[in-house]
């Protein structure tokens, strides 16, 4: 995800660059015909990156040119990507990290380092904050506990990492 002006021109230089890389892997008849599944696999990769960041190209443009004054509704699949719910809302909103802050109680320093962490270290009730100076509403939110297979037994630490970075790799892949 795309979170300010900077990795937004960084991510247009990648592009370029995953362009010239794609173009110079086309252009390798050599190993086309050598190996081409090889060449394949190389071409599918650049590709599925390249798609990735104009993807993250195209969300950002959307946030930061969304009309202010209306609202804009953003969908919410695994709970583990709220924090990008709160980031995208401030984007939207067209908030500096000083006027959320300023909205929040907060200080800017906090919300700078609560969005580049996604929030791992803010406390619930600063979540709330935020939530609030943003304004945002949930619409027809549920929730599924699927009593039947609770689990029984504490979750370990390494556990719970290891699901989320299984549902990150998971998101990133679709």
């Amino acid at each position: 995800m795309i979170k300010d002006e900077k990795e937004y021109t960084v991510t247009q230089g990648l592009i370029g660059e995953f362009e010239k890389s794609i173009a110079a892997t086309e252009r390798d008849e050599a190993r086309k015909t050598n190996d081409p599944d090889g060449w394949e696999l190389m071409r599918s990769s650049l590709q599925s990156h390249l798609d990735k960041l104009k993807a993250e190209i195209a969300e950002y443009e959307r946030l930061t040119s969304h009309d202010r004054h209306s609202p804009i509704v953003l969908k919410l699949d695994d709970l583990d990507y709220f924090p990008q719910v709160l980031i995208k809302a401030r984007m939207a909103a067209k908030l500096s990290h000083q006027e959320l802050a300023n909205l929040a109680g907060l200080t800017e320093e906090q919300i700078k380092r609560y969005e580049g962490n996604d929030y791992e270290d803010a406390s619930f009730l600063d979540v709330r904050f935020v939530i609030d100076a943003l304004d945002i509403k949930i619409q027809n939110g549920e929730f599924l506990i699927p009593l039947d297979t609770l689990r029984r037994t504490p979750i370990t630490k390494e556990e719970l990492l290891k699901s989320q970075a299984t549902n990150r790799e998971q998101s990133s892949t679709n």
